[in-house]
């Protein structure tokens, strides 16, 4: 698909770019699968459906996703963000963000009478669910992922006592285990797959008995944005990963695309954090943005590219995704009643 970017910033249109003969043809290459995945999707609509239902302040803990214009968006909306249960009043209304919380933060909901609604991301609990089933059957859990992530703290928080985290290589020389023959590794679902691989690797090197999860922990919208990067990495002197420093699967896409092959590729949240002195001598840049971004960001940044002369569009499409995941059951009964 060849375009130029129109005034509407849903649309794209046909166009072929005349660069100057004494410099490098200037064209945009963006990814497709990019930006909202189906469980972000479902985690910022039960914050917007919370607030029309129950009206406003609705309580968020921590953020819903991590991305700062959605957070921002949401508390001009009347969201309150706070870190823990404790500082939400007693008996108030909490949502738990897409990146799901331990056992321990539900207690602490409870104890305090707050009415929750869950809008941890289906994928996420599933790994929740991993944990508890191979800590019920007695295994060490290796848990890779980085530590202090939100994702990280709520699944180690499922099993405790069997959980050690793996996050860096120098990590997997720390572990130790009572059974090596009952020995499993779960992982982050935000991580880089080439990464996760990495360590699973050399954690197998230390325990060859170690098992495989189930079925695959990485989120199939991490892995689909990973390879649409891959393919069009190789062509690209700069890639614009649009997503926020805290976003880990943003973060990924950055180091992903250097190492496909992109010649230079920095993470940005808005358009106006683009560095002019990125375009000098570019011709092709690689536009593609984290799983909890939403486009109008990335259409920013494209009309930022067109004003400086990068008006040719071209999409590169890898996959096709048809996620759809239902909002919270306790948010769909409460829009029911409300009817």
């Amino acid at each position: 698909m060849s375009a130029q970017l129109p005034a509407d910033e849903n649309a794209v249109s046909q166009h072929e770019a005349t660069p100057a003969s004494d410099a490098p043809r200037k064209r945009v290459l963006l990814a497709n699968p990019r930006g909202y995945c189906a469980g972000v999707d479902r985690a910022v609509v039960t914050v917007e459906k919370a607030l029309e239902t129950y009206g406003a302040p609705v309580y968020v803990r921590k953020e819903i996703v991590h991305n700062k214009y959605v957070v921002r968006t949401l508390e001009q909306r009347g969201a309150i963000f706070v870190d823990e249960t404790d500082e939400v009043p007693e008996g108030a209304l909490v949502v738990f963000s897409a990146h799901g919380v331990s056992p321990a933060v539900h207690e602490s909901a409870r104890e305090r009478q707050l009415r929750t609604i869950d809008a941890t991301c289906p994928l996420v609990t599933k790994v929740h669910q991993e944990a508890r089933r191979f800590a019920r059957d007695d295994y060490d859990i290796l848990l890779i992922g980085h530590e202090g992530h939100e994702e990280v703290e709520g699944t180690a928080g499922e099993a405790p006592e069997h959980v050690q985290l793996v996050d860096r290589a120098e990590d997997v020389d720390k572990v130790e285990v009572r059974d090596p023959n009952k020995v499993i590794w779960l992982s982050q679902t935000t991580l880089s797959v080439d990464e996760t691989m990495e360590r699973v690797e050399q954690l197998k090197d230390r325990f060859p008995q170690l098992q495989d999860p189930p079925s695959d922990d990485i989120c199939y919208a991490t892995q689909n944005r990973q390879v649409a990067v891959k393919a069009m990495a190789p062509e690209c002197d700069l890639v614009l990963v649009v997503g926020s420093q805290n976003s880990s699967n943003s973060k990924r896409l950055v180091e992903v695309a250097l190492n496909a092959g992109a010649k230079e590729s920095h993470l940005i949240d808005f358009a106006d954090e683009i560095d002019p002195s990125w375009l000098e001598g570019v011709g092709t840049v690689g536009v593609t943005s984290g799983a909890s971004v939403p486009d109008i960001l990335v259409m920013e940044v494209l009309r930022y590219l067109a004003d400086r002369g990068w008006e040719q569009v071209d999409e590169v499409t890898t996959a096709n995704e048809k996620v759809a995941f239902a909002l919270p059951r306790e948010l769909r009964k409460a829009m029911s009643d409300v009817r």
